[in-house]
Order: C-alpha cells, then sequence, then structure tokens
C-alpha cells in the first residue's frame, strides 16, 4: 500500500508539473507574439516617417532654396535723380545710375517714366527744387505777381474705363507753393535769388502695365536745381 501511494503522489506531481510548464510555454508564446508585433509596428512607423520626410536635402539644394526665398523678399523699389534737358520740354529728364539712384526688383524704367510690373500698394513720391530771381531788370515789365512753383505727377493705366480715358493721363499727385513776390529792379542782384523746393507723397493701388510720368511748366523747368538729393522721383512697393 505504501508502494501504491508513492506512485500515485509521483503522478499528481508530475501531472502538476506537466500543467506549470505547459502554462508558461502558453505564457512566452503570447509574450513573444507581442515583441514580434511590436517590432513590425516599429519598422512600419520608421518606413512611414522616410517617406514622409523624403531625402534630405543636399547643400546645393540648400542654398538655392535660401537664394529664392532672398529674391522673392527684396522690396521693389526705383528712385530716380532729375534735372534739366531743352529736349524734354513738359518735365524733368531722369536718370538712373546716376548720384544715389537705383532700381531693385520689377519696377521698370521706360521712356522717362515707371512702369509697374505687378498690382498692389505702393508708395510714390517726388520733389522738385527750384532757384528763382524774384526782380525783374525790365522797367517796362509789370508784372509783379507772385511766383507760383507747381510740380504734379500722372498716372496712365489699361484699367481705366472709357477708350478716351485709356489714351489720357490723369493726375493723382499735384502740388503748388509760392515762392516769393515778383518786383522790378534795374539791379537783378537786389533781391539775389529764392530758393525753393516743392516735395509730395502718397499710397495708391497701382496696377500692372500702370505709367507714372511727372509733368511741369517748361518755363519753370529753366529753374530747376539738379544738385545731388534736390530733385528725385521715386516708387516702392509696401
Amino acid at each position: 500500500m505504501e508502494g501504491e501511494h508513492c506512485i500515485l503522489l509521483d503522478a499528481s506531481v508530475d501531472a502538476a508539473d506537466k500543467k506549470q510548464k505547459g502554462s508558461s510555454s502558453k505564457l512566452a508564446a503570447a509574450l513573444l507574439a507581442f515583441t514580434l508585433c511590436l517590432a513590425a509596428a516599429a519598422a512600419v512607423l520608421l518606413v512611414f516617417n522616410n517617406h514622409t520626410k523624403g531625402p534630405e536635402p543636399d547643400q546645393d539644394s540648400f542654398e538655392l532654396h535660401h537664394t529664392l526665398r532672398h529674391i522673392s523678399n527684396v522690396r521693389a523699389a526705383i528712385h530716380l535723380e532729375g534735372e534739366y534737358s531743352s529736349s524734354v520740354k513738359t518735365s524733368v529728364e531722369w536718370k538712373t545710375q546716376v548720384d544715389q539712384s537705383f532700381n531693385q526688383g520689377d519696377l521698370r524704367f521706360n521712356n522717362n517714366e515707371i512702369v509697374i510690373s505687378r498690382t498692389g500698394l505702393y508708395f510714390v513720391y517726388s520733389q522738385a527744387s527750384f532757384r528763382v530771381s524774384c526782380s525783374s531788370s525790365d522797367e517796362d515789365d509789370d508784372d509783379t505777381s507772385k511766383v507760383h512753383l507747381s510740380h504734379t505727377v500722372q498716372r496712365w493705366s489699361p484699367s481705366f474705363g472709357d477708350e478716351d480715358t485709356k489714351r489720357s493721363y490723369q493726375t493723382i499727385m499735384h502740388s503748388v507753393r509760392t515762392a516769393c513776390q515778383r518786383t522790378a529792379s534795374t539791379d537783378t542782384d537786389e533781391d539775389g535769388s529764392w530758393f525753393s523746393a516743392v516735395y509730395m507723397g502718397a499710397v495708391f493701388n497701382l496696377r500692372t502695365g500702370d505709367r507714372l510720368r511727372t509733368v511741369m511748366e517748361e518755363k519753370m523747368l529753366k529753374m530747376l536745381e539738379d544738385g545731388p538729393g534736390k530733385t528725385f522721383f521715386g516708387v516702392f512697393a509696401l
């Protein structure tokens, strides 16, 4: 009987051990499967990120991108210096590449006019400086009126309505300044010369193809001061 009990006990222990080993095997298999799933998910995520980001840009691509961004940030601007010319009857003759004049961006200078290449808001400005004699040496000259100086900026645009308007320029800025009272004198140097400047500037919504020009009375052009920084015309994009 004692031997029989030992056999039964050994059988019970062996069954329990097998059951425990079976449970451990199932747990190990479950852990292995879970680990494999995590690894697969990580691999898929890595491939997706690499596909989304694309290849790393090389140095040439970076420099090209930087250059294009710099060009796109350049603000269109033009600044012209003016002088008197007998060949131009109704305006100052505007010059580029002299003194402080410059041109950058997509604004153009053509036929003594500034041409707008892109629709947008622009600040337009101009100044004309004069040297005026307010005395007359002609005793028979009864012109003792005030001497007025004026300066005008005009715009031509393909966006103007009717055909007649499309063929004409419209004034967008006009300024008048009284320089002095003219007096009759036998000595032209008695009162000396008067110096005066007419400046104007404003913001306008301009369109592609618009042209801007200045207009001045011909008799005033000979009094024009064309030293550096005295007479100028310019536009810059906002």
